[in-house]
């Protein structure tokens, strides 16, 4: 077997491993949670055995390791569960499916990051190459400083510097992004820019930076070195020399940011009120809705697990010294 096909397995199977081990920290963490769905909802009147009766009809009742091992057997068959909510005392049971509420909010969260890559990936790449074209320039400084300056701060405080320039003192942009499965396309971006431009200020600077060291490291090879004796220009030797040998690096800083999009989201879908799955956890922790808490941090760990994998093969792949084996 190619040597390459052998380590995308081994890279897989890690995974899967990976995947089980989290999914263990995911319950037991939900299981230290403190308080209690029963009393929750039921309120501090309700007697012992109503609480009791309650918990052995969502099935709380049952050992942490048979309840654990329930759940991940319904999430291998494809089936996250029932939500808590619309449980009642009263008999009366109007819960929904865990996918059907997860389901649309997981589309809002990965237009909201498909949006942000659309702008963020092309402006770190352009800054990236410009910067190190320029290197120690005025404007490679400038750019230096400025994302970092984006970077050094907290992703709430970014979002409501942009609410209070861009919503409330300008009013270019709405600063609720409330949008729903009926929102048109373009009344939907327009909902989502300004979340999309501060998720881009956050991660812009770790691609860009990744860009340009690449680059610069690239731009010290022999090869690199024949060519400007050769009387290549210098953006000719970035662009046809440079830069198709530091995709690797790029790509892999890449999507490690593109997960951070799905998987970070939560603050700025909170602070913003978008409908996406970040904002659905936390309201799912707040009433103790434990399918959903565990669904959405599954899917979140499951996201990131396989973005991560996607940088490794990446590096994997390009890699000459498995591609061409003695």
């Amino acid at each position: 077997m190619h040597p390459v096909v052998t380590t995308v397995i081994q890279r897989l199977a890690l995974g899967l491993m990976t995947l089980f081990f989290v999914s263990i920290i995911i319950f037991a963490s939900i299981e230290m949670l403190p308080g209690d769905f029963g009393e929750t909802v039921l309120g501090q009147a309700a007697t012992e055995e109503t609480v009791e009766a309650f918990r052995k009809e969502l099935g709380l009742d049952k050992p942490s390791y048979v309840r654990y091992f329930d759940w991940i057997g319904s999430v291998m068959s494809g089936d996250l569960g029932t939500s808590f909510s619309g449980r009642a005392s009263s008999g009366v049971d109007r819960s929904r499916p865990v996918i059907d509420l997860v389901a649309p909010r997981l589309w809002n969260t990965l237009f909201l990051a498909g949006m942000t890559a659309i702008i963020a990936v092309p402006l770190a790449l352009f800054l990236g190459i410009t910067a190190a074209l320029y290197r120690n320039s005025l404007y490679d400084r400038t750019v230096n400083a400025t994302t970092l300056t984006t970077i050094s701060f907290p992703e709430f405080f970014v979002a409501y510097l942009l609410i209070l320039f861009l919503a409330s003192l300008t009013q270019t942009f709405p600063s609720l992004a409330n949008v729903t499965a009926d929102t048109p396309f373009l009344e939907r971006v327009n909902k989502s820019a300004l979340p999309a431009l501060t998720l881009t200020l956050v991660i812009v600077a770790h691609m860009m930076r990744m860009t340009r060291a690449a680059i610069i490291n690239l731009l010290a090879s022999p090869y690199i070195e024949m060519a400007r004796l050769k009387g290549v220009s210098r953006m000719r030797v970035i662009l046809r020399h440079a830069l198709p040998n530091a995709w690797a690096p790029i790509a892999v800083v890449i999507a490690f940011n593109l997960a951070y999009l799905v998987v970070g989201v939560v603050v700025v879908e909170v602070v913003f009120v978008y409908p996406g799955i970040g904002q659905l956890m936390v309201d799912a922790v707040t009433t103790r809705d434990i399918p959903v808490v565990q669904a959405c941090a599954l899917i979140f760990a499951a996201t990131y697990i396989l973005l991560n994998l996607t940088a490794d093969i990446i590096s994997i792949v390009t890699n000459p010294r498995l591609l061409h084996p003695r």
